[in-house]
């Protein structure tokens, strides 16, 4: 495995500007995972990684070794895309053996068949294979084109978004078991997505990535607790970071220049009040605990509630903000 530098990396298509300036370092054997929504840049920035893209500006190195000039073949790269991408015809074995039986690693057959079998039982599918790949459930074949990665041991493994085709229930599962062989060979690999819960629940790292810049990068908890601006915020946490005017609820000490508060569930005190300053408009059950979704004023707040909280809607009640997050006009984070 090899650590990965990008210093400075830009990319155009056009007149949109894809990356902007991205500095970024992932550590030898590092799990790092770039959140952002739909056009944030992250896939972009695996493509340049791998070679298939060019970056206008900035280097890209892997292992210390500057990649410019360098074709995808040339990278010691893995990429998983969201699209399984298996070839339909062969079976898993044969699906799994194919990165090995290239004229440039010239591994013999019995190396090439230890390997296979060794990933196969790895990601959990040595049961299947010598099924064909059309005969596999969505699960199945994700773990296939995990698997054909994990064959090649490359320098880094570049993941597109690989789950987010997947029900909640194998997401899950499989993040778990993504997370075990990451740690297992020690790898050093570059995720993306969408998903706040895959990024908190797997990665070392967070980078948060907002119109092509890398806005702000640390460990989950970091990300959540310590945000650098509105954007980052609202990036972690189920349910989203309410955002509400400075004087909405008593508790608030704000500094100078704050515009807008950011409140968590633990930001949020209830009490039971019948001249309480807020109202709870309705309530979502989801087992172990309740979304209530409350009005103050004009404003709607949504926070967590033990489901044994004796409240229903159109009670009142009364809110009170502890140590909440404070952001400035530009939406920056205020400390």
């Amino acid at each position: 495995m090899a650590d990965v530098t990008l210093k400075g990396v830009s990319k155009s298509f056009g007149d949109k500007r894809a990356v902007e300036g991205v500095d970024l370092h992932i550590k030898d054997g590092e799990f790092v995972v770039l959140l952002g929504p739909t056009g944030a840049g992250k896939t972009t920035t695996l493509r340049l990684i791998a070679g298939l893209e060019k970056p206008d500006a900035g280097t890209i190195s892997i292992g210390g070794r500057p990649m410019e000039g360098l074709a995808p073949a040339g990278r010691d790269v893995a990429f998983v895309f969201q699209q399984y991408s298996l070839y339909p015809h062969l079976t898993v074995y044969e699906n799994l053996a194919f990165p090995l039986r290239s004229p440039a690693r010239r591994m013999d057959a019995a190396a090439v068949d230890a390997r296979v079998r060794q990933v196969a039982k790895m990601v959990r599918i040595d049961h299947k294979l010598e099924n064909r790949s059309t005969r596999l459930s969505g699960g199945e074949m994700q773990r296939v084109a995990i698997g054909r990665a994990l064959v090649r041991r490359p320098a880094i493994y570049l993941m597109d978004e690989p789950l987010s085709s997947l029900d909640a229930k194998l997401r899950g599962e499989l993040r778990l078991e993504l997370k075990r062989i990451q740690k297992e060979l020690g790898a050093t690999l570059l995720y993306v997505t969408h998903d706040q819960i895959e990024a908190m629940t797997m990665a070392d790292r967070i980078g948060i990535l907002a119109e092509g810049r890398l806005v702000q990068i640390g460990t989950p908890r970091e990300i959540y607790a310590d945000p650098a601006n509105l954007h980052v915020a609202a990036r972690l946490g189920q349910p989203h970071i309410n955002i509400v005017p400075v004087d909405l609820l008593p508790g608030a000490t704000p500094p100078r220049g704050a515009t807008a508060i950011g409140a968590r569930t633990e930001h949020i005190a209830i009490a039971a009040s019948e001249g309480g300053n807020a109202r709870v408009d309705w309530i979502e059950h989801l087992g172990d605990q309740n979304h209530l979704h409350i009005r103050v004023g004009a404003h709607k707040l949504v926070t967590l509630a033990d489901p044994d909280m004796p409240v229903n809607p159109g009670d009142r009640i009364d809110l009170t903000l502890k140590n909440p997050l404070y952001f400035g006009q530009d939406g920056q984070r205020l400390v």
